[in-house]
């Protein structure tokens, strides 16, 4: 393989597919707000998701990575994205929600840091949701692209992170 084959289908091809997963986590934080997606309610004394979860979020992450699909079909020809894009979508706010409320059942306060779960709950449940969609083009990426976007989204996640709080999109830096 050569060195334009390998970057191609080992980093660029891995971050085109991912990306739709990457937007749907990103867009809440940046149009989130408004009521409370659990609207303040708890289960067993502790709200179900938290404040931080919002319907606009929610919605937000959802639009915005199943828009993706098509863009990328526009940009690449990727006509499979479509599908695979609103399945990331889904997983992805399935996946942070889920974090969320696991994070609740153990007494972690809205907005405090659960290492790991917060890094990649969103991307557990993407590329799961991914592979029940097209699971052929998620096993086509290759051992190589797989833990090229599972590196990438761990330190992604941390930076990205921190620049929200600086950038004062989010009150804490993870």
């Amino acid at each position: 393989m050569d060195l334009l084959a390998a970057l191609y289908s080992i980093i660029i091809y891995p971050i085109i597919y991912i990306f739709p997963a990457y937007t749907a986590n990103a867009l809440p934080v940046l149009l989130g707000g408004g009521a409370p997606l659990d609207f303040g309610k708890t289960l067993d004394g502790r709200r179900i998701f938290g404040q931080n979860k919002t319907i606009r979020g929610l919605f937000a992450g959802l639009v915005g990575g199943s828009l993706i699909g098509p863009i990328e079909y526009l940009l690449f020809g990727f006509g499979y994205m479509i599908p695979i894009a609103i399945a990331m979508s889904l997983g992805a706010m399935f996946g942070d929600l889920f974090g969320s409320f696991i994070k609740r059942r153990f007494g972690v306060k809205s907005g405090s840091s659960a290492p790991m779960l917060d890094q990649y709950g969103f991307f557990f449940f993407a590329m799961l949701f991914a592979y029940a969609a097209n699971s052929a083009e998620l096993i086509g990426l290759g051992i190589a692209g797989l833990l090229f976007i599972t590196i990438l989204t761990g330190a992604l996640h941390v930076l990205t992170n921190i620049g929200a709080y600086r950038l004062k999109l989010k009150r804490v830096p993870w």
